[in-house]
């Protein structure tokens, strides 16, 4: 007997190796990608790798110096060298653990290596490390070297929350920031004109092209105000006067459209939407990892005091409602007969609503709500920028359960008339 077990329990053995290489890779990706804050590897890798970025943009300045450069040239060299090995490390344990991240997991390892390389911030890491490499197979100006490890920079948006948090609010206002850029412009080439028209027959006139005017019109509107162009005429003075007025209202408008995002994206991060969270959601229970990726981009953030109405039943649009923490009273507005219902973290309603585009139910916070919404606009930008994720949230959200179906009846129906 003793022999016959012998073979069975040296069989463990043999799966121990394997277990720390496992193990390795979902730590590895735990501190390289999902962002644990809260970890102190995480915290330490971070700021390492941040103060480092900083380290490179200084010694790219001080580099600059003639005298600096070339007392320390050995020391700058050295430092760029170990630079260049922790980055390209770094970009090649990212591409090793990419494979952990939700959305890749249905994936080839191949095929989420491809797709992960792809994204913005890995193209940053690589264009980071490139002209250091290139350098060796191809004879290129040190000079342009020496600026190309000027992006390094842009590795700050990995590990700042100010950089992504900028970034994101760009992103999401960047329609009504190319509104204004239009308007902008067209007031640059506007102001131009009339004062090429008041001035421009003017001998030595600054003003004698509407290119050249355009100058004066740019430093006019923006309120710099250089001085070196001035209209000399009663009406090119008159027009002038209207231009600066003008400059003031108009470049409100993007520091405006900036501020209102930026508070946005502060109510957003008051709540934070997780992944793990959305797939759990009987709502995007027909979406694959990566589409429900896509709709977290478009999700709100919303905070509800108690007593107040989150939604009235009747109105237009509809949208869609997920509680993230608190309780909320709904109210079916369009079956009077059932009683109201409690929903608590992690329930729904509103699913039907957004797709008929008229709000159903009547919702009203007991307590703090911190809540998920999904409205008609966002709805309708993913059916123009992803349609085929649009046509499967559509059947998703056609598939979830009824938040009422256990609601209790507390008056029969009126009869029919007649």
């Amino acid at each position: 007997m003793t022999d016959h077990t012998k073979p069975s329990d040296a069989m463990p053995h043999l799966t121990l190796p394997s277990a720390p290489h496992v193990g390795l890779k979902a730590r590895l990706y735990k501190v390289l990608e999902a962002g644990h804050s809260h970890d102190w590897q995480s915290r330490l890798f971070e700021g390492a790798m941040a103060t480092l970025i900083i380290l490179n943009v200084i010694a790219f300045s001080l580099e600059t110096v003639p005298a600096i450069h070339d007392r320390h040239v050995v020391f700058f060299r050295l430092f760029d060298a170990v630079s260049i090995a922790i980055f390209s490390l770094e970009y090649a344990a990212r591409l090793w653990v990419c494979t952990e991240h939700p959305p890749f997991r249905g994936l080839s390892p191949l095929r989420a290596r491809l797709r992960f390389a792809r994204s913005p911030l890995m193209i940053v890491d690589l264009l980071v490390i490139a002209p250091f490499y290139l350098g060796f197979l191809f004879a290129i100006d040190l000079r342009v070297l020496r600026i190309l490890r000027l992006l390094r920079i842009f590795k700050l948006v990995r590990f700042s929350p100010a950089f992504n948090t900028m970034l994101r609010v760009l992103s999401r206002e960047r329609s009504a920031l190319m509104g204004v850029l239009i308007v902008l412009l067209g007031m640059v080439i506007v102001s131009a004109s009339m004062l090429y028209l008041a001035e421009g027959n003017r001998p030595g006139s600054d003003f004698s092209t509407v290119p050249e005017a355009m100058w004066w019109a740019i430093v006019t509107l923006t309120t710099v105000g250089y001085g070196d162009v001035t209209p000399e005429t009663p009406l090119g003075k008159f027009l002038a006067g209207i231009v600066m007025i003008s400059g003031l209202g108009f470049f409100a408008l993007p520091i405006g459209i900036i501020a209102s995002g930026f508070m946005e994206e502060f109510r957003r991060q008051d709540f934070i939407v997780t992944w793990g969270m959305a797939a759990r959601s009987a709502v995007f229970a027909l979406l694959k990892p990566e589409e429900i990726t896509e709709v977290l981009k478009v999700l709100k953030a919303r905070m509800a005091l108690p007593g107040s109405v989150i939604a009235v039943g009747g109105e237009k649009p509809g949208a869609l409602f997920m509680i993230g923490s608190g309780e909320v009273e709904v109210v079916d507005s369009n079956r009077a007969e059932l009683a109201p219902i409690r929903l608590e973290e992690g329930e729904y309603w509103g699913a039907r609503s957004l797709l008929t585009g008229v709000q159903a139910e009547t919702a009203t916070a007991i307590m703090t709500c911190d809540l998920i919404v999904l409205d008609q606009e966002d709805f309708r930008t993913l059916s123009r920028t992803r349609p085929q994720l649009h046509r499967r949230l559509q059947l998703s959200l056609a598939e979830v359960p009824d938040p009422f179906a256990d609601a209790e009846i507390v008056k029969p129906a009126d009869p029919p008339e007649g």
